[in-house]
């Protein structure tokens, strides 16, 4: 028997795409910089976790300002994606590498990566629908970190802050930073996600218009390195 070219072509598209099995090591490559739980997900690429010159998503809000990655969680949950939430169980250090597996991964996913940087009053390293190879092997990504746009960086330490629009650092977890500052600025120009300035910071641990240590809080970008292995 004979199958028409219609009815195979029905055939052909109803057959599920092939999965890849995708690990993905992500290493802090900054001197005196921590990120927040990290999400990895890989996902279709009609969706995105953010877009560099676009409004920042609540969700990415509550990220960057206070490293809550549950509402990004529900988002990607919600498009079937396959994710690995805080795979570094907690704040991944400075020099220090974490690695998540993702099982089961349709082919023609892109990879996507969100963490706040601490400390910062919304900064976020990421990464924007990278497009999954197909050809099995490993692919080094180096990750940039970027400016939510949604609070003004004015470098001031409030411990337990962190709510989207309330202005402040959450924390400093490697507790070297100083008190009392003026504050760096109190408006942000730039509204929309961009690559961030970094932190300026001043050599003042008591005063001064920031908070910061710019010997030991200052970054360049990238800050992070991604080593995706694709089987």
């Amino acid at each position: 028997m004979s199958i028409k070219p219609l009815a195979l072509s029905m055939l052909l598209t109803s057959v599920p795409l092939a999965a890849q099995e995708v690990t993905v090591e992500i290493t802090n490559l900054t001197q005196g910089i921590y990120f927040t739980p990290l999400l990895v997900s890989a996902h279709t690429a009609e969706a995105s976790l953010f877009e560099v010159g676009t409004d920042a998503s609540p969700e990415i809000a509550a990220m960057a300002e206070g490293g809550d990655i549950s509402g990004l969680v529900t988002v990607v949950d919600s498009i079937g994606a396959v994710s690995s939430a805080n795979p570094a169980g907690g704040l991944l250090a400075p020099a220090m590498s974490t690695t998540a597996a993702l099982s089961e991964v349709p082919m023609g996913s892109v990879l996507s990566v969100a963490a706040m940087v601490l400390p910062s009053n919304d900064g976020f390293v990421g990464l924007d629908n990278w497009a999954i190879p197909t050809e099995p092997g490993t692919y080094t990504v180096y990750l940039n970190a970027y400016d939510a746009g949604t609070e003004a960086n004015n470098e001031l330490v409030i411990e337990g802050s962190g709510a989207p629009g309330v202005p402040g650092i959450p924390a400093n977890p490697g507790g070297n930073g100083g008190t009392s500052g003026t504050g760096v600025t109190d408006m942000e120009p730039n509204t929309l996600i961009h690559i961030h300035r970094g932190t300026l910071g001043d050599d003042n641990p008591s005063g001064g218009a920031s908070d910061l240590d710019s010997r030991l809080h200052r970054w360049l970008n990238p800050v992070a390195r991604a080593v995706i292995t694709v089987q």
